[in-house]
């Protein structure tokens, strides 16, 4: 059991640091303009890189446990399809929820942001996905 969640704390910083390199770098060759999740809560947090990078890579840590203790063996298909199942849910709440939160609008605005968005997710989810993989179903002890 244990090890299902170290894993997943793996999967989830790897996640959340691949994830950040896509909006970074991808994006900006889909046209849109370059997206950190760590800066974009660095600015809600005072400004501090530091706390924007903590607090991202804590979220991303947080839901592959999410994942991994919860979804993972509830969803169909290979490991890493699952993940990437189980990010389309993360990525609707940041675009129904935290974005307005933070004051920008919700599915940032247009198409092309949020688009860029999903993508990152996506990609998120299928590498939690890949290094979670499928965690047994084991029966409650008695």
């Amino acid at each position: 059991m244990q090890s299902k969640f170290g894993k997943a704390i793996v999967g989830g910083i790897i996640g959340a640091l691949v994830m950040s390199a896509v909006g970074l770098w991808v994006a900006p060759m889909m046209g849109i303009a370059k997206m950190n999740p760590a800066d974009m809560l660095a600015m809600k947090m005072g400004g501090s890189a530091v706390l924007g990078w903590t607090g991202h890579l804590m979220i991303g840590a947080i839901l592959a446990v999410t994942y991994a203790a919860f979804v993972a063996s509830r969803l169909p298909g290979p490991p890493a399809i699952r993940g990437a199942l189980f990010s389309i849910a993360p990525w609707l709440v940041t675009e129904l929820v935290m974005m307005p939160m933070m004051g920008m609008p919700m599915f940032s605005g247009s198409v092309s942001p949020a688009m860029g968005s999903l993508v990152g997710h996506v990609v998120f989810g299928l590498i939690v996905g890949a290094v979670v993989g499928v965690p047994a179903i084991t029966a409650a002890p008695r």
